[in-house]
């Protein structure tokens, strides 16, 4: 089917929701994907970080293979082996407490406020349930989400929005402590704004917040949907900024291309959520775990997070040395790269971009941003930047 005709279907069949780009995938294979039509492009997009090990993985096919054939899904009434072993291994690489499992950022989110919301409320009754945000963050797309989301171009059609949250200055200390008040429970951070132009806390900032939450027994949610999972350099970024959160958010390159979400709690709050006060039918499903656990086998390797920070570092300083004047500046941490351009040029940028066979994502209002297979090649990263360097140098 060419791309006119698949188009015409969609048209026809699906809800119109996203601002597609004019290209149909195919498949792909490492870093590299095909359209229908056979053009081949440099992948650096992977799902929006999910694909963290590329496309057409052995290892994670494979288990998802030999466990589809044994048993797909089971109810969480029941216990199974790939789901204790994902829980494991991110317990015992984090020296974090236990975990609840997902099927989505979003859901691990909410899942997170929860626990949050229940702590408080066993320790001090009705009346501490707001949690802190930052602005230009961006939480989830359901109705909770969206409002913990600090960004208000978000607030808006889907009224009444869930109540119980207040908005922070990133990298403000005395802005976080003026939103605090006798009804907050919880602080909630992303430690690279993701949404909002792969913007890095500053780590003094959440050290400050972190030092604070403790004084007020305030819990310190991390929202590791985009940044965890190796995106960073380390399992997960929250690792690098030398802090121990008491909650713990992550979907995304879990999975390596299936959907999963977890909800990872400290040893001194992981008992908060008991029978009968979450659930999800879906979450820790054993085929979806069998090929987490294809994941962490790679991404917990010290030498394969040592290859990202390489990597990202040599992605940063090519597009610096390519000294376009398009290029107004280079951020982000280990493969989780932003590229800040004028606002008025991006769209045009990012089109020229994609018509030479490299896919990349936007963020923020001026940003665009890189997120590639955390497996990709010096070749494919060489393809790319010579790619990219024809649009920004010309």
């Amino acid at each position: 089917m060419t791309y006119n005709e698949l188009k015409e279907q969609e048209n026809q069949y699906v809800m119109n929701t996203y601002g597609r780009f004019d290209i149909a995938l195919d498949h792909g294979e490492g870093a590299k994907l095909w359209d229908v039509e056979g053009k081949r492009y440099i992948d650096l997009t992977s799902g929006i970080g999910v694909c963290c090990l590329g496309y057409n993985n052995e290892k994670i096919i494979d288990a998802i293979t030999e466990q589809a054939h044994k048993m797909m899904h089971v109810s969480n009434l029941f216990t199974t082996a790939p789901m204790v072993q994902t829980a494991k291994t991110l317990c015992e690489q984090t020296g974090m407490g236990k975990v609840f499992f997902a099927n989505s950022g979003a859901e691990a989110n909410e899942g997170m406020i929860k626990l949050a919301r229940k702590y408080s409320y066993d320790k001090y009754g009705e009346g501490r349930a707001e949690i802190v945000t930052l602005h230009n963050s961006f939480h989830g797309r359901t109705v909770t989400t969206l409002k913990a989301t600090g960004q208000e171009k978000f607030h808006q059609y889907f009224f009444p929005f869930t109540e119980g949250f207040a908005y922070a200055d990133a990298n403000d200390i005395d802005s976080v402590k003026a939103a605090v008040n006798a009804h907050t429970c919880a602080v909630m951070m992303e430690l690279i704004q993701g949404e909002g132009g792969v913007m890095p806390l500053d780590k003094a900032f959440v050290k400050e917040v972190q030092q604070f939450c403790r004084e007020n027994d305030l819990l310190l949610l991390i929202d590791e949907v985009q940044t965890g999972i190796g995106r960073t350099g380390s399992l997960f970024a929250f690792q690098q900024y030398g802090i121990q959160p008491d909650v713990v958010s992550m979907a995304k390159g879990l999975g390596g291309g299936v959907p999963i979400g977890a909800v990872m709690a400290a040893k001194t709050c992981d008992t908060v959520l008991g029978p009968g006060t979450h659930a999800t039918t879906f979450g820790g499903t054993p085929m979806i775990c069998a090929a987490a656990n294809a994941v962490l086998s790679e991404v917990t390797k010290p030498e394969f997070l040592q290859s990202v920070n390489e990597k990202g570092e040599y992605f940063k300083k090519q597009l610096m040395a390519m000294n376009s004047d398009k290029i107004q500046g280079v951020r982000g941490m280990g493969l989780m790269v932003g590229i800040v351009v004028d606002a008025d040029e991006r769209a045009a940028l990012v089109k020229q971009i994609m018509d030479k066979g490299v896919l990349v994502l936007t963020a923020g209002t001026n940003v665009i941003r890189l997120l590639p297979p955390l497996s990709i090649s010096y070749e494919e990263m060489d393809e790319a930047l010579a790619i990219m360097k024809t649009v920004f140098c010309k």
